[in-house]
């Protein structure tokens, strides 16, 4: 990895750039390129990191490679265990300059950080002297680090709580990520001068909007639900056909670009939805009144409009294509606010408040779901938990969520709209890009090293995935996902191949969405939670109207897009958090008792299981699996015995027994009753 340039005695030194990934045992990895191609990875040995902090974007000084065991350490690698090995020399740009933690002192005043990826705590040198702080979580802002020899020095922002209580765990998430939970007052403001003059401006707009008002609309929520931003119509023509409306809360009728109250949506890009509240992309006046589409109140929306034919609802077509199709702005007066449960129950009584609509609905539902499947769209069966909380936001009990038929009624009607919006705005472009811009909703091809490892392990369990020049067709996942189940490598294999899949993201630059099999597809149904569809609403509204997109608006939504990717991702990380502090919280009163679980993970250092019914992950460590040294596979997935031969592999069912529990930390051990 050095060169050596004619007629010199010594190698010229190479330097790299890239982010950083570092471990709480003080081991780094640069990401120079491609996420996927791990093997890339420049390795950071301990002592070498500098002043690096994770996800930093730093300057590398290449070291030699290096032969690594086999499975690579902390972090595991394919097959060769050859490694560049470098040397942070710089920090280019910081992640983030806010953290949060728990204060320890003894003497000096340390903060223990939160992200278990932080390899050094932070100093306090000016510590409030009016509170007792140890053990308090707080917010802290990093002033200075330019000594690897000496602790980075921060000082104290917010002191959030103490560690373990609900709201300060709940905030401590939040802070860390560096999101935001209040709005500013000036948001609210803005949003109640909006509601104070909405009457006359409601009065006003629905003289330029078609009129849905005298036809059967009906909302479709969850039982929990406080803001409404879809609705469907249905209506029965005079020539037989039935118009199917998927109807959109008008967002953007109302936020207009740049102000107060949309440049905060900007930053936050998405509402964030934890265990025990919602943090809302825009205050709740608009979210949960103005723009919500509440039962019996004229609502501004904007619209997909498709025409069906007869046929499309009898036994004798198996086909469900639109004949035609309208987007515009609308006005509705929702009929109906029903919950999943509810409406579920009219279709199995086969009668009820609007069974015929809902029953029609359906039968399209259903159509369109399995021209998606025969399309290619990968249909992976997951499972998401919910907690039933007591008045203090205690978990005291733990759910799986039902998937019934009006769940996937909805989702077919919402993923219709956003893929022939998508259809509808690239045919008004055409490949004319001074046309304008779009913003989809984009997912890669699984990358060919993450193939490579998957037919590895299909190979070795007698599966085969075709394989074209390092490429597969979403129809051979299908047809994979199809053989599985029911088998009992299921679980082992569903979880790998969903680690090869790509990330989904928001750009300006279409390439389709692999995973759904839709050439085309955007984000149209969630303005209230999500800004891209904001975005989208206010880009079709310029096509619609013929206009032009300016320069300047171009190259907003390009760098809005990146930007409601990233945001998605930490309020995705924050959720993700929020469950399992509420899981540890749940098992921490059932230390002792045992359970059914399955293998979720395998690492060097153990193995992950999820307790079958809960799905509270925690780890059960190798000392805690018998008197053998086990050896990681990780090619296979596994670990096993080098005496006894036991095999541990993912998806592997199990009997465990709560050995302890760091609510704190969100972690739970466990530990092995019966294979």
């Amino acid at each position: 990895m050095t060169n050596t340039p004619q007629g010199s005695k010594s190698p010229v030194a190479q330097y790299v750039e890239g982010v950083i990934t570092t471990t709480g045992k003080g081991l780094g990895f640069v990401t120079t390129g491609d996420e996927a191609k791990r093997e890339d990875d420049i390795r950071i040995e301990s002592g070498f990191l500098g002043t690096a902090l994770p996800k930093d974007r730093v300057k590398v000084l290449l070291h030699a490679t290096t032969q690594l065991p086999r499975g690579g350490g902390e972090k595991s690698y394919p097959l060769t265990g050859v490694q560049q090995t470098g040397e942070v020399v710089e920090v280019l740009a910081r992640a983030k300059n806010t953290f949060v933690g728990t204060i320890e002192e003894d003497g000096s005043t340390f903060l223990v950080p939160q992200d278990t990826r932080i390899y050094v705590d932070f100093l306090i040198p000016n510590p409030p002297r009016d509170q007792k702080l140890n053990g308090k979580k707080v917010l802290v802002r990093l002033k200075d680090w330019t000594d690897p020899k000496k602790n980075p020095e921060a000082e104290i922002i917010e002191v959030i709580g103490n560690a373990g209580d609900n709201e300060t765990e709940i905030r401590a998430i939040v802070l860390d990520k560096g999101l935001a939970l209040e709005l500013p007052e000036a948001i609210h403001n803005e949003a109640n001068a909006l509601h104070k003059n909405a009457p006359a401006f409601i009065a006003e707009e629905i003289k330029k909007r078609r009129d849905f008002r005298n036809i059967t609309t009906f909302t479709i929520d969850p039982s929990d639900a406080k803001d409404f931003d879809d609705a469907i119509s249905i209506e029965t023509l005079p020539n037989g056909d039935i118009e199917i409306g998927v109807h959109i809360a008008d967002v953007s009728a109302y936020v207009k670009p740049h102000t107060a109250i949309d440049e905060e949506a900007r930053a936050r890009a998405t509402s964030i939805y934890l265990v025990d509240r919602v943090i809302p992309m825009f205050p709740e006046i608009l979210s949960n009144d103005l723009c919500s589409l509440n039962q019996k109140e004229d609502k501004l929306v904007f619209s997909a409009v498709f025409t069906f034919s007869a046929e499309a609802f009898s036994n004798t077509s198996s086909k469900a294509i639109a004949k035609n199709e309208w987007f515009g702005r609308c006005v509705i007066n929702s009929d109906k606010r029903f919950t999943y449960e509810e409406a579920q129950g009219i279709l199995d009584k086969k009668e009820g408040l609007f069974y015929d609509e809902l029953n029609m609905l359906n039968i399209i539902a259903k159509k369109l779901e399995e021209q998606n499947k025969e399309a290619g769209a990968i249909t992976f069966e997951s499972e998401e938990v919910r907690f039933v909380l007591d008045e203090n936001k205690k978990p005291i009990s733990v759910y799986r969520k039902v998937t019934q038929d009006t769940n996937k009624l909805v989702e077919e009607f919402m993923l219709l709209a956003n893929k022939k919006v998508a259809e509808h705005v690239s045919a008004i472009l055409g490949k004319d890009e001074e046309k304008g811009i779009f913003v989809y909703r984009i997912h890669d091809e699984p990358k060919p090293e993450r193939l490579g490892e998957l037919v590895t392990l299909l190979s070795s369990l007698g599966y085969k995935l075709p394989l074209k020049e390092g490429h597969v067709s979403s129809q051979d996942i299908n047809k994979l996902l199809e053989q599985i189940k029911g088998k009992p490598e299921e679980a082992l294999l569903n979880t790998a191949t969903i680690r090869t899949m790509a990330k989904a993201i928001y750009s300006t630059n279409n390439i389709g969405h692999y995973g759904l099999a839709f050439e085309h597809y955007t984000h149209f149904t969630s303005p209230i939670r999500r800004y891209p569809d904001v975005m989208v609403h206010r880009l079709l509204a310029h096509y619609i109207a013929n206009e032009k997109v300016s320069k300047e608006e171009i190259e907003e939504y390009a760098r809005l897009s990146v930007h409601s990717s990233e945001m998605e991702k930490l309020a995705s990380d924050a959720e993700r958090a929020s469950i399992k502090f509420k899981q540890a919280e749940y098992m921490s009163e059932r230390v002792g008792q045992e359970f059914d679980g399955i293998i979720s993970g395998v690492a060097e250092w153990g193995v992950f299981v999820e307790e079958a019914e809960t799905k509270c992950e925690g780890l059960i460590r190798m000392s805690d699996l018998g008197n053998d040294y086990f050896i990681f596979e990780k090619e296979q997935y596994r670990i096993i015995g080098k005496n006894t031969r036991v095999r541990y592999t993912l998806g592997d069912k199990i009997r465990i027994r709560v050995k302890s529990v760091d609510v704190e930390r969100k972690s739970i051990d466990y530990e092995l009753v019966k294979a």
